[in-house]
């Protein structure tokens, strides 16, 4: 028996946005900031629940906080509600309540060599932890981050990758399209079959992986293939987040309610749920 009480209010905060930053052609980064700063704080892997009226609200992941300042929001154009907050300005009021899920180990990962595998939007979430990580860069060993795109319009946080992640202390960073194309040198490929090229070591190691149904499952059987036991791969079932409460009974897998339990989970545990995951 699940509490689907909830001490966070369910009134949302008022928040400006701040900054929209166009990350692909149909990702926009949204900055946003109360009059107090961030209205709230969060975790790495936590959700908000974001709300345009009189369009409606969605659940988003959380791309970053900075500390007393805005909320990051990398939201895809995917339909009525994303493709309202794709026509907002600077300067729109939103409203913004949460946060929900469990978050990401942070605790748990300590000590350990983080490895993050992450296909198109599937980077925002991952992104959290990964800016978390250094931050807090004493705390956590050796940082690779595998990250692949349709093609390089598709990839997310272009400056990060390519200018400023590769820079921080002990940290790899590789990036992947899924076909060739005029002006891109780099690799070309799918995420999965470029894991297993680089064959990162699983010893005292964590893998975080998020990105697409399809690349999921492939990436998860290349790490199974390298020797990754299921207790070392987490990933983030974010995309069955609903209510964020429990309330209304649309994230049940099983006995789990993904708002509640979730949606961070490591395969271990996955794999004591049904196959509807």
């Amino acid at each position: 028996m699940h509490d689907c009480s909830c001490e966070k209010p369910l009134v949302p905060g008022i928040v400006e946005v701040i900054d929209i930053i166009d990350e692909t052609p149909d990702i926009k980064n949204f900055y946003v900031r109360s009059e107090n700063g961030v209205p709230f704080d969060v975790m790495p892997g936590q959700l908000a629940m974001v709300s345009l009226l009189p369009v409606g609200e969605g659940m988003f992941s959380v791309s970053w906080q900075e500390e007393n300042d805005h909320l990051e929001f990398a939201i895809k154009r995917t339909g009525l509600m994303t493709d309202e907050l794709h026509r907002i300005e600077v300067g729109q009021k939103l409203g913004v309540r949460g946060p929900y899920g469990n978050g990401f180990p942070v605790e748990e990962c300590k000590g350990k060599d983080m490895l993050f595998i992450a296909g198109g939007i599937g980077l925002a979430p991952l992104r959290s932890f990964i800016k978390y990580c250094f931050k807090h860069r004493e705390d956590y060993g050796k940082i690779t981050i595998l990250y692949g795109s349709r093609s390089s319009a598709d990839l997310c946080f272009k400056d990060e990758l390519f200018e400023k992640w590769p820079q921080e202390k002990d940290t790899e960073v590789y990036v992947t399209i899924d076909n060739p194309e005029e002006g891109w040198d780099g690799h070309v490929g799918f995420v999965p079959a470029y894991l297993e090229e680089l064959n990162p070591s699983p010893e005292g190691t964590i893998a975080v992986i998020c990105g697409p149904p399809i690349m999921i499952k492939f990436a998860l059987q290349s790490l199974e293939k390298m020797g990754y036991s299921d207790e070392q791969v987490i990933t983030t079932l974010e995309m069955r987040m609903k209510c964020g409460i429990g309330k209304c009974g649309r994230c049940n897998i099983g006995s789990e309610y993904i708002c509640l339990d979730g949606p961070v989970f490591n395969l271990a545990q996955l794999r004591q749920l049904p196959p509807e995951w």
